[in-house]
């Protein structure tokens, strides 16, 4: 391994403990059944839209910034992104599947029909999955979403349990100024509703190279029918 490689894989692997490290502290809360429903109130139900991807890729692990063994990241604002699923009393859900997916730093899906497939980014996954353990969490490595026409920043969530898909979500920047003008949001009027589906990205505290953080919990049991 030439000294390149060796800096690139040792900044992974840096990445990662980091993660790790994120995680650990999500499962401070694994006792505080009942706290998050109350102080967030239920996830709302949110269009899965068009561009689940129709060929999933070779590596669809928790980190979707490296495909398989690229020693190259993608392009975009490196962001650990975390939180836990909980149920509808606020409880940990655990063996949830959590899948993401969002469009590359250039507003590409990994889709056959996106837009701007020309300038799609090669090296980014796309989308990405996880198993929740028994306190709930879930955490990815990916990039900060983008905008891209007609949308604002936004992530994909799709939560599952025993092949039963049990919520289809969007986690969107907060304070982002597109918020405001797209229709899918504004589609949920409660203005409570709307802010439990923000994310806050932050500067990774320690980071050298710039990277962020961002919380997103899900809790359970909102019908689309109450948004």
């Amino acid at each position: 391994m030439n000294l390149t490689n060796r800096r690139t894989y040792e900044r992974a692997d840096e990445g990662r403990r980091r993660a790790l490290r994120l995680l650990a502290l999500g499962s401070l809360f694994a006792g505080r059944a009942g706290a998050y429903a109350e102080e967030l109130g239920r996830t709302p139900s949110v269009t899965e839209g068009p561009f689940f991807p129709d060929r999933l890729p070779l590596d669809t692990d928790n980190d979707l910034l490296v495909i398989t063994d690229a020693t190259k990241p993608a392009d975009g604002e490196v962001t650990w992104l975390s939180g836990r699923i909980l149920d509808a009393t606020g409880a940990p859900l655990r063996n949830a599947l959590v899948e993401i997916w969002q469009v590359d730093a250039h507003g590409a899906y990994l889709h056959s029909r996106t837009g701007n497939a020309e300038n799609r980014d090669t090296r980014f996954q796309g989308y990405g999955r996880f198993v929740t353990g028994t306190d709930g969490c879930y955490g990815f490595r990916t990039i900060k979403p983008v905008p891209y026409p007609g949308r604002t920043p936004h992530i994909h969530f799709k939560i599952s349990r025993g092949g039963e898909r049990l919520l289809s979500t969007q986690c969107f920047v907060k304070g982002h100024p597109q918020n405001e003008r797209d229709g899918i949001l504004r589609r949920i009027g409660n203005a409570a509703h709307q802010q439990s589906l923000m994310a806050d990205f932050q500067p990774l505290e320690g980071s050298r190279i710039g990277e962020l953080t961002a919380r997103f919990d899900v809790v359970l049991g909102l019908t689309p029918e109450d948004t």
